[in-house]
């Protein structure tokens, strides 16, 4: 079993798609785990982590969908003491971890799959947990 890894990441806008592909596969390289499980995750309760393509347009089209599911300028109870409600609302529907197989010491990755941390109260300096199992 591995032990935990931290990564640090900063955002530099509120809604922020970082790809954190190319260090996650540095992990499994240093873990040096030829077969097993990566896991990343972000205990961060206004980010959240997903696996889908890192094509601009279509990150785009995903800061305008998680706008029209959550909006920022509505009245949400939650405002009156943080007015993030909709970056709470964002991250659950979004989820906070990635589990990816690791073949041959990579994540075994579909074609356009990268690994994205996705900051939806930014900007700000975040982490997420990784290990690898195998």
């Amino acid at each position: 079993m591995a032990a935990w890894q931290t990564l640090d990441v900063a955002s530099s806008r509120r809604v922020d798609i970082i790809d954190l592909t190319p260090q996650l596969t540095a992990l499994c390289a240093r873990a040096g785990a030829r077969e097993g499980v990566l896991v990343a995750f972000c205990a961060h309760t206004t980010a959240g982590m997903l696996l889908t393509e890192a094509e601009p347009r279509l990150l785009d089209d995903l800061r305008a969908w998680l706008e029209r599911l959550a909006p920022q300028r509505v009245a949400y109870a939650h405002n009156t003491i943080d007015d993030n409600a909709d970056a709470h609302l964002r991250a659950i529907l979004l989820g906070h971890s990635v589990c990816v197989p690791v073949e041959d010491g990579r994540p075994a990755l579909g074609t356009w799959q990268r690994i994205l941390f996705v900051d939806l109260d930014g900007p700000r300096h975040r982490t997420v947990r990784a290990g690898v199992w195998g």
